[in-house]
């Protein structure tokens, strides 16, 4: 049984993770920063820097979200950015922030499932995700759903939360996790459900070595996952 953010509620996942990010929106931003001390932004572009030597003309960001990572791909200097999501709450934010820095005209915001997205085959020259993957409904549906949209010697970059496996910061990151980031993720955002259900599905993400075999299934070759920072977060990079 997949974790749902709402126990007490009817819905599949995709529905129920929608219904979280349009509630936690106004707030995601601010929290994403302040509970990773502002790393994740290093996370993002050490991803990218993976990139840089092919160059991407035209990139799909799949779970945009607030568009953090689409607008880290500007650095490519990329013709064009599409970034997808099922989110209207998050994609408005993220609308607002790419018409303040003046790039709308590069990076396009959609409403979109990660899992059937609206694009022809072999289209992208790369596809990112950051901190996303892990609310697909079904993740080899999503993943090789990404791998058809990209062309032929494009790569993926996917960036995900992975469980730090070396005492002792394996125990510290765990009692954070479980206790520290609810309460002040509840408390910011208003949210009872949405900062209990980020350790949780974090937990049951297959992570490492697992996820490698789920996206070489999708059909990706010349795989590979980099650990970053202790193993809080991993990237993972695939090619078509």
């Amino acid at each position: 049984m997949s974790v749902v953010p709402y126990k007490d509620k009817e819905g599949s996942k995709r529905e129920q993770v929608a219904e979280m990010f349009d509630t936690i929106s106004p707030k995601y931003d601010f929290l994403n920063h302040l509970l990773s001390g502002g790393i994740d932004i290093y996370w993002r572009k050490r991803a990218i820097k993976l990139l840089r030597k092919e160059q991407p003309k035209i990139i799909l960001d799949i779970a945009t979200g607030t568009g953090d990572f689409a607008i880290e791909a500007l650095a490519l200097k990329p013709e064009k950015i599409v970034g997808v999501d099922i989110s209207e709450g998050m994609l408005e934010v993220g609308r607002q922030k790419i018409q303040k820095i003046g790039k709308q005209h590069i990076i396009e915001l959609r409403s979109g499932d990660s899992e059937s997205l609206p694009f022809a085959d072999n289209y992208f020259d790369a596809v990112i995700v950051s901190f996303g993957v892990r609310n697909f409904e079904n993740l080899l549906a999503g993943l090789t759903d990404m791998q058809r949209v990209m062309r032929p010697g494009g790569t993926c970059v996917v960036v995900e939360f992975s469980k730090p496996k070396s005492f002792p910061f394996k125990q510290v990151y765990n009692f954070y996790f479980k206790h520290i980031l609810p309460l002040i993720g509840k408390m910011v955002s208003k949210d009872t459900s949405a900062y209990t259900y980020l350790p949780e599905s974090v937990q049951a993400f297959p992570d490492g070595d697992d996820f490698l075999s789920i996206y070489q299934k999708a059909g990706f070759i010349n795989t590979k996952c980099i650990p970053l920072t202790f193993g809080i977060c991993s990237i993972y990079v695939g090619r078509k």
